[in-house]
Order: C-alpha cells, then structure tokens, then sequence
C-alpha cells in the first residue's frame, strides 16, 4: 500500500502504557492511510507480547521491527533504524509511554503541510502528565515542560540557536520525510548521541526551512523521574547532563559546518561549552575534568573561536578567567 504518512513509535519496557499508545495511534480519524512502524527494543517486560497481540488486529497497517538484542542503552540507534524503515511522505513521532489526545491531529497537521509546502514541519501543544494519566499542576515540573513553550507561529532556524526553546515535544512533531532523499548523512541521528534524538531531528529540519506551531493541545507527555526508572527524565538523574550537551553540541557543530556553515552562534556556543568545562576543571581539577575541558578546547576554541590561529589551553584559560574577574570592570 502506498502510505501518505509512516507513524515511528518507539518503545522499551512500556507494558503498562504500550496499548493505550498505540491505540490513539490506530485510533485517528484520517482520509489517507498510514502505517505506523513500531521500534521495539528487546524489552524485559510484556510490552512485546502486547504489541504482537494489537498489530494481529491491523495486519496490513501496523509493522513490527522487533530487535533481537537490546541497543545497550542507545535508544537513538532504535529511533534511526526504525526511521529509515518508513515509507510515508510524512513521518509522525511518538514513544509507548506517551499518547495522542486529538483524534484528529494527524489530519490536521498532514492539511497544513499539504496547504503550506513552505514548512518542513508541524508542531502543537500538549499536556504534561503523571505517571497515572494525571494532568500535572506542580508548577515546577511544569517549569520544566516550558522547554516545549512556543507561541503559535514559526519557529526558525535561528530560534533554535537562540532561543533556548523547542517548537514542540516529541510527541507533536508531523514533518516531512527528509530521509529518502539523503541529502545529508543523517546516521548523526546515533552517533552524536547514545540518549538524544529530539534536539537532532529538529536540526535536520531546521536546516532545511522553517517548523510551524500550532496552538491546540493535541497529545500527552507522561512525566516521570523516579530511581530507577528507565524513561528518559529518570535516566537522566544518573548522567550529566551539562557535559553530555556539551558533548552534543561540539558533534553536531562539526556536522553543520561540514554541511551548512558555522554561524556567529557557534562561537557563542563553543565560549559557553568551555566556560563550563574550565570551571569544572576548577571546582574538580581530576583526570576526568581535565580530559572535558581539553575536549571542548579542541575544535570549540582552536578553530571555531579562534580560527586556527595559535593558541594554547593553558594561556586561553587563563585569558578567559582574568575575563571572567575583571572584564566587568575595565
């Protein structure tokens, strides 16, 4: 069958949210058939078990890409694989502990793109949930979901490099399948990050036109961040974050410039990645630290700001502390 639209739905370890997932999936009202492609990753529970058992009832819709061993904690291995595993002229994201509200949304996003060949992709609102289902009133959970808060309008290219802000959650985004074309390498997907997927699909398209925002509220986001659980908000407890995006960021940074070209934000960017790498190395001047500051001075600094002129770590930092002390001041 020829599909308008390929639904990525990824999952691990989501027994206790798996079906109702996938159900507003398989649930939305459409004149134009899609499949959805469901990423699972050698889960330990009974997710894949529940996920046979609803694909038996949509046969020629819902396509199972079982894995035979887990990823080993890169998810964003799952989210590439199942990618280019899709047919669709649009691409629809959801994970098997969230879900879709509106039966409606894919339709209305799908007409907007449709209408309005300009964007590259489409986003909404959402509600932040609990573990439950509840909707969340904690205004400091809430403070954290505002990372998603984007007036109804475009979201651009520079927007994203300075803004601090995304056009939409995960769960929102309908875009324009970018894959079969290659235009770029897009494996950068995995390997610029083991747990990170959102922030880079985003760029993909960003550096290829605008996203629109649309207004309605149109899926849920179950928050959780408990000990030892194994969604994104509570692995996340474990890591650093900081350093990972620092990390990130560097990665991503040399795909662009080998791809679009840097902007004056890179240099911007790479002087705040260094900053938090010199003062971690002087807070804890261990082998670790060292090996982060020296990592976000190699590129960041030596070519990016510094545009291959000679320079030294040592005198650099040094050079950015007295800054730091008495830039205010002179």
């Amino acid at each position: 069958m020829d599909y308008k639209l390929s639904v990525i739905f990824i999952t691990y370890n989501h027994e206790k949210y798996v079906e109702k997932a996938l159900r507003s999936v398989l649930t939305q009202e459409t004149d134009f058939p899609f499949e959805v492609v469901v990423g699972e990753d050698c889960s330990t529970d009974g997710t894949r078990e529940i996920l046979k058992t609803v694909a038996k009832e949509y046969p020629d819709q819902v396509r199972l890409y079982l894995r035979d061993t887990n990823t080993g904690g890169r998810p964003t291995v799952n989210v590439y694989e199942t990618t280019m595993r899709c047919h669709g002229k649009y691409l629809a994201y959801l994970e098997g502990d969230d879900w879709w509200t509106d039966p409606k949304k894919l339709q209305k996003q799908v007409d907007f793109l449709e209408s309005h060949p300009e964007y590259m992709a489409v986003t909404h609102s959402m509600q932040m949930v609990d573990e439950e289902g509840t909707p969340i009133t904690d205004p400091e959970i809430l403070k954290l979901g505002s990372l998603y808060d984007w007036p109804e309008g475009d979201f651009t290219y520079h927007d994203y490099c300075y803004s601090a802000k995304f056009p939409g959650h995960y769960a929102t985004l309908v875009s324009r399948n970018i894959y079969p074309a290659a235009k770029y390498d897009y494996s950068i997907l995995h390997r610029a990050s083991d747990f990170t997927d959102d922030a880079v699909i985003l760029l993909f398209l960003l550096m290829q036109g605008n996203i629109y925002r649309m207004g309605e509220k149109m899926s849920a986001w179950r928050y959780v961040q408990k000990a030892g659980g194994e969604n994104w908000n509570s692995v996340i407890m474990q890591r650093n974050l900081l350093k990972e995006n620092a990390y990130l960021s560097k990665t991503l940074m040399q795909w662009v410039e080998k791809n679009k070209g840097l902007t004056e934000y890179s240099e911007k960017r790479c002087r705040e990645d260094f900053g938090l790498a010199l003062r971690m190395f002087i807070k804890k001047p261990n082998g670790e630290n060292l090996r982060f500051l020296k990592d976000m001075y190699d590129y960041g600094i030596t070519h990016v700001v510094k545009k291959d002129q000679r320079t030294t770590l040592f005198g650099y930092s040094i050079a950015t502390i007295v800054k730091k002390l008495f830039g205010g001041r002179q």
